[in-house]
């Protein structure tokens, strides 16, 4: 029993983890003024998926609805933390990002609270509520921001990756509403990760067994 609970609480720290690093850098779009809002989008589904399968991994676990919760906010100090040392080695501090990742997770709390621990319900509701949610607070974190232009002045980058260097000032395709193209995707693909989070209890039950 106590070897399998230790291998638990390893999953939710890697997952937790590699969520983390993967999330990290949502706010750098900032820097790219030119694919601001392509970048928003791509961010926001990101950040949706990293959130949604390893809160759902850990809600499901434990079966004590907020733990989601408990698991985005893991998240948000790790990424504290590291936008802190960012921001000793030079970063603006307003660049360390907003706790954007609470109130979805509150969601996920939400729907496997109110559907009495349905693992489906959670899925479906649970999914479609945190991605279409996420880029909305995500918006939030962007508006709290400093002007882009004047931290990309103020903190130039010296050179840009190939595929983010801009061919137009008016390349970016998604200024009409990044925030609904991004939450119309997060929606549809977080209930497919809400499916992964599940099923990765059941094979690590099946794997200690």
């Amino acid at each position: 029993v106590w070897f399998r609970r230790c291998t638990h609480y390893l999953f939710i720290v890697v997952v937790a983890v590699n969520s983390t690093l993967l999330t990290i850098n949502a706010g750098d779009y900032i820097f790219y003024t030119d694919w601001a809002w392509t970048s928003f989008v791509v961010f926001s589904i990101s950040q949706t998926l990293m959130l949604v399968v390893g809160a759902t991994y850990y809600l499901t676990f434990t079966g004590v609805p907020g733990t989601a919760t408990y698991y985005a906010l893991i998240m948000t100090v790790y990424t504290w933390i590291a936008k802190g040392a960012w921001f000793a080695l030079g970063y603006p501090y307003d660049f360390i990002v907003t706790p954007v990742w609470l109130p979805s997770a509150m969601l996920l709390d939400l729907a496997y609270w109110a559907t009495k621990k349905n693992k489906h319900s959670l899925i479906l509701f649970g999914g479609v509520l945190c991605g279409m949610s996420l880029p909305l607070f995500n918006m939030v974190n962007l508006i709290t921001v400093a002007d882009p232009l004047e931290t990309a002045f103020k903190y130039p980058r010296p050179t840009l990756p190939p595929y983010m260097t801009p061919i137009e000032p008016q390349v970016g395709k998604f200024y009409n509403s990044p925030v609904a193209l991004g939450a119309g995707a997060g929606a549809a693909l977080a209930c497919t990760f809400a499916a992964l989070g599940c099923k990765l209890n059941t094979w690590t039950y099946r794997w200690m067994a």
